[in-house]
């Protein structure tokens, strides 16, 4: 593998030369892609489509290991993109020239074997100009991801990285045309084509495939364990990526999620906000810094049983970096009644937030969102199929015991002892049968009625 020279390349660097893509008649009409993990030999729907790999590189590591294993599968289809490996910008340069090279040299090889390859362009910041848009022929037509670089979830765009390298790209390769996954800037000059990111996903496929954990063995190296969790979920939590920063965007308040508006407000205040749920709703008094960001915020609920956690309690809010996203503490319990003043500004300026329920916000998008807001001790109740249940983040199963998360239908202290599960991860709550139902497969499904965090 680490003399693979079939391609001599040009330049200094050697980096192998994808021939340039010699399109056909309708090759861009309505065009849609297909992720790299979704292909399979068996499928018959959806051969026009043009294989992508704007995905977490493990899913396709394979294809640079051992390149044969999957031509037969790709050369079904439309057209192959050149696979994306990773080009972050916080990776070492050498780091990111390799992902170059692998990217070039699978595109190159492919094309050898007569798979129909459009070569995907991805950059660092302007220290990769001087190798990323190495093999690639002039005029020829390329393919770029504008998804992790558009403001999406709670993550402002990164279009200034973007566009720097978009423009260069255009100034090198001067290409015939550009396909573009995801809603182009109205900056991005040249001949443009749209490719729908609804539209190409697995959700607007017409035909249904189970992808269970077993799954994943298909894109092991060998030997390789299958991990219950993803170091970067609680920062990327999107089936795609493209380059930028590793973390996204920054982070910033989303209005389509009244909860997260408490995180930001006037500096040097300390505000009452009041939290409507669908069945009442509860007071938090926030505490805000010099420049504005949430540092303290109490929360002022009870819920049955008693002392599941002491009412009020507080959580103390870090902002990670270099997301700069707010992380919310476990709460911190005060059962003995000695609950600490919170110390105001000089600048006070207090005022009144009522934050009204809605059903869509509080919902969790993704299993990671509900991960996030468990291991910040986040109080949560949710229906499902006619049955509320509630989970808590963050409580004591007795007193001076340590914190653990807790499941369990609502009600009283003895519903949660005949219905409760105590568990050390959210990943052992998602393993909760919620009716004939386990919570993983339908947290997303289920009608959130209340959510702290």
């Amino acid at each position: 593998m680490l003399l693979r020279n079939q391609f001599p390349g040009k330049g200094k660097l050697k980096i192998p030369v994808i021939p340039k893509f010699q399109p056909r008649p309708g090759d861009f009409d309505d065009l849609l892609r297909i992720g790299f993990d979704k292909t399979n030999l068996e499928d018959q729907n959806h051969l026009d489509r043009m294989v992508h790999f704007f995905l977490y590189d493990y899913r396709f590591e394979r294809v640079c290991k051992n390149p044969d294993s999957d031509i037969e599968k790709l050369s079904r289809y439309r057209a192959v993109l050149s696979p994306d490996f990773s080009m972050y910008l916080e990776m070492a340069p050498v780091m990111q020239l390799y992902n170059v090279f692998r990217n070039r040299w699978c595109g190159a090889y492919w094309a050898s074997k007569g798979i129909r390859v459009i070569p995907t362009v991805n950059w660092g910041d302007e220290s990769t100009f001087a190798f990323c848009f190495e093999g690639i022929e002039i005029g020829s037509t390329v393919a770029v991801s504008a998804y992790m670089a558009s403001a999406h979830d709670n993550r402002q765009d990164q279009k200034e990285w973007f566009m720097a390298g978009y423009n260069e790209m255009l100034r090198r390769i001067k290409p015939e045309k550009i396909i573009c996954y995801n809603t182009p800037f109205p900056e991005m000059q040249g001949d443009v084509v749209f490719v729908d990111y609804d539209r190409s996903s697995w959700r607007y496929m017409n035909y249904e495939r189970s992808y269970k954990a077993e799954d994943l063995d298909a894109f092991k190296v060998g030997g390789q364990s299958q991990a219950f969790y993803d170091t970067i979920s609680p920062f990327i939590d999107v089936p795609l990526k493209g380059g930028g920063s590793a973390y996204g965007g920054q982070w910033r308040p989303n209005p389509s999620k009244p909860n997260d508006a408490i995180y930001w407000g006037p500096a040097n205040t300390i505000q009452r906000v009041f939290i409507s749920t669908r069945k009442g709703g509860y007071w938090a008094t926030v505490k805000y810094d010099s420049i504005g960001r949430a540092v303290l915020i109490r929360h002022e609920t009870v819920h049955v049983p008693n002392g599941i956690h002491s009412n009020p309690h507080d959580h103390i809010i870090r902002w990670i970096s270099p997301a700069f996203r707010p992380d919310p503490s476990p709460p911190i319990n005060y059962f003995d009644g000695n609950i600490p003043e919170i110390k105001r500004y000089e600048q006070e300026g207090l005022r009144f937030m009522n934050l009204q329920y809605d059903p869509e916000a509080y919902r969790f998008k993704t299993i990671s969102d509900f991960k996030w807001s468990m291991k910040c001790g986040s109080e949560i109740q949710f229906d499902w199929k006619g049955i509320s249940y509630c989970c808590y983040g963050a409580v004591c199963p007795a007193p001076g015991q340590k914190s653990r998360m807790v499941i369990a239908q609502a009600g009283s202290a003895e519903v949660l002892a005949q219905t409760g599960m105590w568990c050390d991860t959210a990943h052992e709550v998602l393993e909760y049968m919620v009716g004939d139902d386990r919570l993983r497969d339908v947290i997303t499904q289920v009608t959130v009625t209340e959510r702290t965090i």
